[in-house]
């Protein structure tokens, strides 16, 4: 099956490179778009452009031809929304006809994670453009949960006992990777990629902790605590709310569910952290 011409964007990131490299494996020729083209992988089938979210006109020109669109959300700020709209709008003028789009899990405008209201309104700005679209709706990385683990070996954040369905990045990557080989068999769909368990963040530093051999553990801060206890970064209120709000979204069971939609695409279940952790060397 011969695929359309198809973009990555993401390329010099974890996600996108992983696409990428599973792209070029299946024998996908690629373009593969990145602020800066020289830190792109060198991999068969694929050409590095320079294109950057927020330039329309760079946009524009680096996707034209592209038929097919791999959008991995741009990176955390306070205009992400405005780079991921004009991005969106200059793939419409392009030409390009589908986008796959890296969301988050029960992206909606009330969503207690605030990042996630981001992620709904991109998602209804490409259903707005006319082209077709895939949504790939991303639980929290597991490759990010050992990362709360702080020096002290103690997890901080108001998450109670809610639980977190959280999906490693190469499960992702396998998935998408499958979407863009044939995006016309996911014209439409809403996928919510998840582990295959949902846990708490005490069973969560429980498991890192029998993995790693270090003592870890829970501590489950209130709000009021949390904003506290992240004051020392200096961050702009927008970027210590999406910290927060991470926590009482699994607080409020926002990241809970467990879906198939891994296993019943790739064919394979996901990584468990157990799983995570035993594959990936300690950093620490």
């Amino acid at each position: 099956m011969s695929t359309p011409p198809l973009a990555i964007t993401g390329s010099t990131g974890v996600l996108g490179s992983k696409v990428a490299a599973l792209l070029s494996a299946a024998g996908a020729a690629q373009r593969l778009l990145a602020r800066n083209p020289e830190r792109a992988p060198h991999l068969a089938g694929a050409t590095a452009v320079a294109c950057s979210y927020g330039d329309a006109a760079a946009a524009a020109s680096a996707l034209e031809g592209i038929e097919v669109l791999f959008m991995v959300s741009a990176a955390e700020s306070a205009d992400r929304l405005e780079q991921h709209f004009t991005f969106v709008d200059a793939a419409r003028d392009a030409g390009v006809q589908h986008i796959v789009y890296t969301s988050f899990q029960r992206a909606a405008p009330d969503s207690i994670f605030t990042l996630a209201r981001d992620h709904y309104a991109t998602e209804e700005h490409i259903k707005a453009s006319g082209m077709r679209w895939t949504m790939l709706r991303d639980s929290l990385y597991l490759d990010f949960l050992p990362a709360l683990v702080g020096e002290d070996g103690v997890i901080r954040g108001p998450a109670g006992t809610g639980r977190v369905a959280a999906v490693a990045r190469d499960d992702i990557a396998r998935v998408a990777a499958r979407v863009l080989l044939d995006p016309a068999a996911h014209d439409g769909a809403t996928y919510t990629l998840t582990g295959s368990e949902a846990l708490t963040l005490d069973e969560v530093a429980g498991v890192v902790a029998r993995e790693t051999g270090r003592p870890v553990t829970f501590y489950d801060e209130t709000i009021d605590e949390a904003y506290a206890s992240r004051a020392k970064w200096n961050a702009p209120d927008w970027q210590n709310d999406a910290w927060v709000s991470t926590y009482t979204a699994i607080a409020r069971g926002e990241f809970a569910e467990v879906t198939t939609d891994i296993f019943d695409i790739t064919g394979v279940p996901p990584l468990t952290l157990a799983d995570f952790l035993r594959r990936t060397p300690a950093t620490g």
